[in-house]
């Protein structure tokens, strides 16, 4: 049996045989064949990952919120039909100046709070039609990590407007709208920057009802002549206001022409953030719109909690990486804003769960299925799947002390006074053959500064199964959804 004891800078182990996998600037193709042996324990050290919940400024700057906005949008932009990729920092909530809890626990129970409005909200999208198709959960370019507020987890910062205007935006894998703040705001909650002036834009231009592109956005209406948006979330969070065509600036890339919700009344769990940035799917999201200028192609890496790094999104076929593990996409026509993939099983310690693989089908109907998810923080799986799962990771961490269960974690421990503790790795075993690995730290979680570490998953409600941002940490994930591929790896941040 293998033991690793030097991994923290190592995140992510994929495995495969010889690869068949064909990636060029235009074709994907699945990863196939069985998994060599990997690592089925690892050391965490638990000094320092209790270290890492105290928070610390990001390494390139100490005010970055301004600093990076003077970076990033005064340099001379380039079109992006000029452009094979544009790139943006990813931002935890946690290293944000609007950030309002510096203690863990009540960042963590706060995070916890969101993610049960989250998933609730998913559930309810996903399992049936009528009013419930429209509700959303509340959401979460560098990306920015959220754990403290209630608007979400990733941030980017990106300019909206001629002359841009620098704003902070929660990222959304399962949202299909980009939109903003605006001016008039009627009823507006509070952001870290001014809220956007459509006055002040020479690029901002209004949508009329007999547009083409107001038929593309669900719940539209009419009034004045003028195309009217209005979107709701599942924890009672919503955004009205009209549909407009602006120019966004996106790293040193501008994007002309982009539809976008100009809000005027909003309200909920967005605070801080001037508005979403919707990645999903459908043609309304930002990659739907960009189309054929980056190739329906996008990849992002969510960085580890407690780094004081960023993480990043970037889009074009250029930035989707040789080496990767590739599987393919599952589009569920009830949802086509969320991104589905196969799962046939899980493992512990380099075992396989004994889990039925229909556990994790996608049916016929829409139901079930593994959803990956930016605004998710934990991963969620089926109550019998998720049952077996950590009773298999208990039985091997029989030796360590427990600890009672923490929010929605009813697995936990009390690691007090230990340096480093030996554990097993969890894997998902992806159809198609690929089997990615995680470290501890993104399975074992502390959720206090006392020595208080949680197996960081947790059952559904419902027969959905999805993959949260805690589980995607540090690993790079690419998006194909031109030839309908997701990559894993072969980076990690």
């Amino acid at each position: 049996m293998l033991i690793l004891v030097a991994f923290k800078s190592f995140l992510l182990l994929l495995l495969l045989t010889p690869p068949h996998l064909a990636l060029s600037s235009t074709v994907t193709t699945t990863s196939s064949g069985h998994a060599i042996p990997f690592p089925s324990y690892e050391h965490l050290n638990i000094k320092e990952s209790i270290a890492a919940t105290v928070l610390r400024p990001p390494e390139s700057s100490s005010d970055d919120t301004n600093q990076y906005a003077a970076s990033e949008l005064t340099q001379k932009p380039t079109n992006v039909h000029n452009s094979t990729a544009a790139k943006l920092h990813l931002v935890h909530r946690d290293k944000l100046a609007f950030s309002w809890h510096h203690d863990h626990r009540r960042r963590f129970e706060s995070r916890m709070k969101r993610d049960a409005r989250r998933v609730g909200g998913l559930i309810r999208r996903l399992s049936g039609g009528g009013a419930a198709a429209y509700q959303v959960a509340d959401f979460g370019s560098e990306v920015v990590s959220g754990m403290d507020q209630g608007s979400g987890e990733y941030f980017v910062r990106i300019g909206v407007g001629s002359p841009a205007r620098s704003q902070y935006m929660v990222i959304d894998s399962g949202s299909d709208i980009v939109w903003v703040q605006c001016q008039p705001c009627s009823q507006c909650y509070h952001q870290s920057d001014p809220v956007f002036d459509p006055a002040d834009s020479a690029s901002f231009a209004g949508v009329s009802c007999s547009s083409s592109v107001c038929d593309r956005v669900e719940n539209s209406g009419c009034h004045a002549g003028r195309c009217k948006y209005e979107v709701s979330y599942g924890d009672g969070s919503y955004t009205k206001g009209t549909l407009a065509m602006e120019t966004l600036t996106i790293g040193h890339t501008t994007v002309q022409n982009v539809a976008i919700g100009c809000g005027h009344m909003n309200r909920g769990m967005f605070i801080g953030a001037a508005g979403l940035l919707g990645l999903g799917g459908g043609s309304m999201s930002l990659v739907g719109q960009l189309g054929g200028q980056t190739g329906g192609a996008y990849s992002y890496c969510l960085v580890s909690r407690g780094t004081s790094s960023y993480g990043s999104l970037e889009f074009g076929r250029a930035v989707l990486p040789a080496g990767a593990a590739w599987v393919p996409l599952l589009r569920n026509p009830r949802a086509p804003s969320f991104y589905y993939i196969g799962l046939s099983g899980l493992g512990v310690g380099g075992t396989r769960v004994p889990i039925s693989e229909t556990t994790f089908r996608l049916t016929e109907l829409g139901g079930g299925g593994v959803v990956m998810d930016t605004g998710t923080a934990v991963t969620r799986l089926p109550t019998a799947a998720y049952v077996a799962f950590r009773d298999t990771f208990m039985a091997e961490t029989a030796n360590l002390p427990r600890a009672a269960g923490v929010s929605i974690f009813d697995t936990c421990y009390d690691l007090n006074g230990f340096v480093t503790v030996r554990v097993p790795t969890v894997s998902f075993f992806l159809s198609g053959g690929p089997i990615l690995t995680l470290p501890a730290r993104n399975f074992l979680i502390p959720v206090d500064e006392r020595g208080t570490f949680c197996f960081a998953f947790a059952p559904s409600p419902s027969d959905l199964s999805i993959i949260g941002n805690i589980q995607q940490e540090g690993i790079q994930v690419s998006f194909d959804g031109a030839n309908g591929y997701v990559g894993f790896g072969p980076n990690v941040c």
